[in-house]
Parts: structure tokens; sequence; C-alpha cells
């Protein structure tokens, strides 16, 4: 993953993302939203067998890819369930 601190990027979030936090109180949306905005820190590992990366976040995943300047963030779920 190339990413630079110098470089602004943009934050995508999908629908399927969206929703979820919606549906999560204000401190784990907080949590998790934070954990995106200081992406590439964090605990990050490319996924195998398809394209992307998950970012940890205790027992929340995040599934995302990046082109660069755009960061998508294509899936938040639990731990279990983001895999499938």
């Amino acid at each position: 993953m190339c990413l630079h601190k110098n470089v602004k990027m943009e934050i995508v979030y999908s629908k399927q993302a969206i929703k979820f936090l919606s549906k999560q109180n204000i401190f784990v949306r907080e949590r998790i939203i934070n954990a995106v905005k200081r992406i590439p820190n964090g605990d990050i590992k490319k996924l195998q067998g398809r394209s992307g990366y998950r970012l940890r976040i205790g027992k929340y995943r995040v599934i995302f890819d990046n082109d660069g300047r755009i960061i998508l963030i294509e899936k938040i779920d639990n731990r279990g369930d983001v895999y499938k």
C-alpha cells in the first residue's frame, strides 16, 4: 500500500458502511471514523484472494481499497461477518 502522509486523501463511504455506522452508538461510530481518518496508520493488512485491505478496530473490521487519492470504505462489520 503506497500512501504518503503528506497527500490529503479523500475518504468515500459505501452505502453499506454508512448504514452500519448509523446503527452504532456514538462512541463506536466516533472510534471507527477516527481510525479511518488515521489510515495508513493502524492495524492494516492486505486481503488474500481479493483486492483491498482491512483495518482492525477492536472487534470491528473495515474493508477498504485505495487508488492513491481516494480511500473507498467498502464494508464495515463485526469481525466474524465482514468477510462473508
